[in-house]
């Protein structure tokens, strides 16, 4: 009996050890497995971003889906222009001479492929709006929308994607907190996302530090 005893002890002493191992390091794991996840779905932002900006700027609008910003990047191409000052003698009515012109002449030096200039070699375009880690296939959420700001309608767009998603393999605990986080050092919010339908913004709304780990690579 005592020797049963004495087992059963042990038992639950490894057990509330490694309760409080877990209580411990589960945080510090999950930290790391965050903020890797999120590094790499902060690149895959990034790149929609640089797409969605040089669709605009050849459509003057941001794209609502991610066929037809595919299919930009795919085909699409910058003009190349340089802008150079000229002038030239005009007859003045007003004054009955002839009186110095000054204009700006913009000039179309040639064209270059959105693909090469933004992705080079590399094809990532074609699956930026698959999200990383995600167990079930899910995409990322994009919009595209016009609103009124100051008097003005200016193009927008965002896209997004919940932390449930890129983490959903975590401790839910843990993701609660996550999800409920409020502070500069992290991504606040249930969501990561890039740009706004509400104010006229390409911004992330990711910290400093996200930027700092894909510039170290």
């Amino acid at each position: 009996m005592k020797s049963i005893i004495q087992v059963v002890l042990w038992i639950v002493c490894i057990g509330l050890g490694y309760l409080i191992y877990q209580s411990v390091n589960g945080p510090i794991e999950f930290k790391k497995v965050k903020e890797q996840r999120f590094a790499k779905v902060v690149s895959v932002l990034k790149d929609i971003r640089n797409s969605q900006e040089a669709y605009k700027s050849a459509n003057g609008k941001y794209a609502n889906d991610f066929n037809s910003l595919i299919s930009f990047v795919d085909t699409g191409k910058y003009i190349i222009t340089q802008q150079r000052d000229s002038s030239y003698m005009e007859f003045n009515k007003t004054y009955g001479i002839d009186m110095l012109q000054e204009v700006k002449i913009v000039d179309t030096l040639g064209f270059v492929s959105v693909k090469d200039s933004l992705f080079k070699k590399d094809n990532r375009y074609k699956t930026m709006m698959n999200v990383p880690y995600a167990t079930q296939g899910e995409k990322f959420e994009m919009k595209a929308d016009i609103i009124e700001k100051s008097g003005y309608k200016a193009p927008v767009f965002e896209a997004k994607v919940k932390k449930n998603v890129v983490l959903g393999d975590q401790p839910k605990e843990l993701l609660a907190r996550e999800n409920a986080h409020n502070s500069v050092e992290e991504v606040n919010g249930s969501e990561i996302r890039v740009g706004s339908l509400t104010e006229v913004s390409t911004n992330g709304n990711w910290p400093p530090i996200y930027d700092r780990k894909q510039d170290n690579k």
